[in-house]
């Protein structure tokens, strides 16, 4: 069994942030235009490209006794032998937790369970390379849990990586270190150094500096935050506008600020930070939140509002890549591709209804870049 997540990429890590370098201008996604009108579901897709609804807030999941969670946030696939598992973040309060759809091989769902219960407002999270999800809980001194896909093991508290206002978590494999944003308009970006790789029960927090344009990792003296938060614990730790989702693959880590609406890319082998997108010139993008990446090194980036898109970035080239109709007072959550690479789970977290109850969890099938 093998997680989809940071790996796997066409491009090494120098070349492919270099065709990022110059920033995401509006531009012709390579998949053309989206409909005129929705489909059955209300989502605008390009041509070729279908979806369907696998589950819905308050109901059952199909083939499952599991009632699908309010306000899906956060998720990603795990390859399970033949088929895979789509896991989701349901981002309420105090009973929050994490949710699960198992899908056969030929993409018809056979079952659903949840996997963590009693958090609160799992917001998101990322997939690590030993198959299990960490999420992530959006709250004050919030913790990140480990979760098995599988629900056979009991979600785990991991204090070690901080206690603070947890959004996303990617999994450096290279560098062994847990890459993490906190959705504070003065937060920062962190990463979690395990004692040993694969154990998340210890190890060492550290927060990104800034001093004289120079970039370093230093360590967070109480990652507990017992006396003061840990984004005020280090002088001069870089601050970020609102962190929200976060995604590495091929030696660079890519992560959203919502409070300035930019993508970021972490060169981690060279140790360097440029903007991917920033708003301007009629872009499409607006209300940046969760990211994730096809294998062919397209970043796909679900939107907080704005117009209700999933927008791609490919090389220099900003586009929507899909939209939903009707759902203004919603936003777009865990966007994750199967392991195949031609079906994208994302969720529309209050759907038409605008309320956490109504919940929307849809899947596209297409002809994807690979």
């Amino acid at each position: 069994m093998s997680v989809i997540g940071g790996g796997g990429v066409a491009l090494g890590g120098a070349a492919w942030l270099e065709a990022f370098s110059a920033g995401a201008v509006s531009g012709e996604s390579p998949y053309g235009p989206l409909s005129k009108t929705p489909d059955a579901n209300g989502v605008f897709l390009p041509a070729g490209f279908t979806s369907r609804i696998v589950a819905r807030s308050g109901q059952r999941v199909a083939g499952s006794n599991y009632t699908w969670h309010p306000a899906p946030d956060g998720g990603a696939c795990f390859a399970d032998g033949s088929g895979w598992i789509y896991v989701s973040n349901s981002e309420v309060d105090r009973t929050g937790g994490v949710g699960a759809i198992v899908f056969g091989a030929d993409g018809a769902i056979v079952g659903a369970h949840r996997t963590l219960s009693g958090t609160s407002r799992n917001c998101a999270g990322g997939a690590t390379p030993w198959n299990t999800w960490l999420s992530c809980e959006e709250v004050d001194k919030g913790a990140v849990f480990e979760t098995d896909p599988w629900g056979r093991n009991t979600g785990t508290r991991r204090p070690a990586m901080g206690l603070f206002t947890h959004e996303a978590c990617a999994a450096d494999p290279d560098r062994k270190v847990i890459y993490m944003t906190e959705d504070r308009r003065d937060g920062c970006f962190y990463r979690f150094v395990p004692t040993s790789w694969g154990d998340l029960s210890s190890g060492k927090l550290e927060v990104l500096v800034e001093t004289s344009g120079n970039l370093s990792w230093k360590p967070v003296p109480d990652p507990s935050a017992r006396s003061r938060p840990t984004r005020q614990q280090v002088r001069g730790a870089k601050v970020f506008n609102g962190g929200e989702g976060c995604y590495y693959a091929g030696g660079t880590c890519w992560f959203t600020t919502k409070g300035d609406n930019k993508v970021w890319a972490y060169d981690a082998a060279g140790n360097q930070l440029s903007i991917t997108y920033e708003p301007g010139n009629g872009a499409p993008l607006s209300g940046v939140d969760n990211v994730t990446g096809a294998s062919n090194n397209d970043l796909f980036i679900a939107e907080d509002g704005g117009d209700m898109q999933i927008c791609l970035i490919a090389a220099d080239v900003v586009a929507p890549f899909l939209q939903i109709a009707n759902s203004s007072g919603s936003e777009i959550a865990g966007p994750a591709f199967n392991p195949a690479g031609d079906r994208l789970y994302f969720s529309s977290q209050r759907g038409t209804s605008g309320s956490s109850s109504g919940g929307i969890t849809y899947e596209v099938t297409g002809p994807f870049r690979r």
